[in-house]
């Protein structure tokens, strides 16, 4: 019987001493080896190329050839499995999104900046993104690549397209003209994601009707500062306008409400959103539960739950509030989930009403937003 094989990892960034912490953090941790390092993309492609690494860890700002351009070259000529690494700024959190976005499997933040001497305070965090790029499906990998090799297409304009893609303009701004009012939601949907989330999100934001008849609202694990980022891009993929909630927002018809890191978000009978700062639920802040428990009461048979792609098992608890109010369970199936951790966790507790792929789950929510399925 032969041993499991190490996860091989390959780190890139152009500080010596960033290469150093992160190769000495992952070789440290039981089954994972560092089988190269490199200070820069173009560096990082040629030995990506000859070592085949299981997972590579990319800074994002290189010299020669920095992250994203690295990513982009690496998914369309050789697909890897990517966790990016990431500063604590809003140009860093954009870019970051942009990572994601093309093909990125997750991220850790560096708790201090591009060189960060206490990057050993993310260390678990790190390896555990590791760890679950690596245990991805080829299946699942496959499948996550092809979205994101079908988002960068979609994103190269056309030689005979004049002015900017409409994709690329917000659609709070495209429907600027024929605003009305907000009014508040008759039903409402929570969206529970993690790793892979923004992926996920993004293809879903793009297939909801500009009317879609509910409120909407995005939990996905991420840190402060990145869920600005998030909705900023989702809001220019879809045609529904998206926003990172603030305190006391209204939960409208026809508009999507992203948690903001490191906050719960939760619910009342007034249909507005609070942001409190309670301790961490299943690791992370928001948590789904939080939310799906704080709603779940209030909106009752009127609240659909959808569990996609993530680590762990933030929603189950929440989805069993739902399900005890007479509200509806959707879950993203395996095939299609980047991580099939909530997704799975919920359906095993048995608390799912449909589970789908994810190209068919926009469909679904509007279906039940106007009352067509259960």
């Amino acid at each position: 019987m032969s041993a499991v094989q190490p996860i091989r990892v390959l780190v890139v960034d152009d500080s010596a001493f960033m290469r150093h912490a992160v190769a000495r953090l992952l070789g440290e941790a039981p089954g994972i080896e560092v089988v190269g390092v490199a200070p820069n993309g173009q560096a990082g492609l040629e030995l990506a190329a000859q070592l085949r690494p299981d997972v590579i860890t990319l800074d994002v700002e290189m010299p020669v050839l920095d992250g994203i351009g690295m990513l982009q070259r690496l998914m369309a000529e050789r697909p890897a499995r990517v966790i990016m690494l990431s500063s604590l700024t809003t140009d860093g959190a954009a870019v970051t999104i942009d990572a994601l976005a093309s093909g990125a499997i997750d991220f850790v933040a560096k708790p201090s900046g591009s060189l960060s001497i206490d990057i050993g305070r993310v260390g678990i965090d790190l390896v555990a993104k590791v760890r679950a790029a690596a245990g991805m499906s080829q299946a699942s990998f496959l499948a996550h690549s092809r979205r994101a090799a079908s988002r960068a297409d979609q994103s190269r304009p056309s030689t005979l397209q004049r002015g900017p893609a409409p994709s690329a303009v917000p659609a709070a701004r495209r429907d600027a003209s024929t605003q009305v009012p907000r009014v508040p939601a008759r039903r409402l949907v929570v969206v529970a994601s993690s790793t892979g989330g923004p992926s996920a999100l993004h293809g879903l934001v793009a297939g909801l009707p500009g009317h879609v008849g509910c409120g909407v609202v995005l939990v996905q694990h991420m840190p402060a500062g990145f869920t600005a980022s998030l909705a900023k891009r989702l809001d220019a993929c879809g045609q529904l306008p998206v926003d990172e909630a603030v305190a006391d927002d209204l939960i409208a018809d026809d508009r999507i409400l992203v948690a903001p890191g490191d906050r719960h978000l939760v619910g009342s009978a007034s249909g507005r959103v609070q942001l409190v700062r309670l301790p961490p639920v299943n690791g992370v802040r928001p948590a789904a539960d939080v939310t799906l428990q704080s709603l779940a009461p209030v909106w009752r048979d009127r609240i659909l739950t959808v569990i996609l792609t993530g680590m762990g098992s933030d929603g189950t608890e929440g989805a069993r509030a739902v399900r005890k109010h007479g509200g509806t369970v959707y879950a993203q199936d395996e095939a299609s989930a980047t991580i099939y951790g909530m997704p799975r966790a919920v359906a095993e507790a048995g608390l799912v009403d449909r589970v789908l792929p994810l190209e068919r789950m926009a469909e679904a929510i509007a279906a039940w937003a106007a009352g067509l399925q259960h």
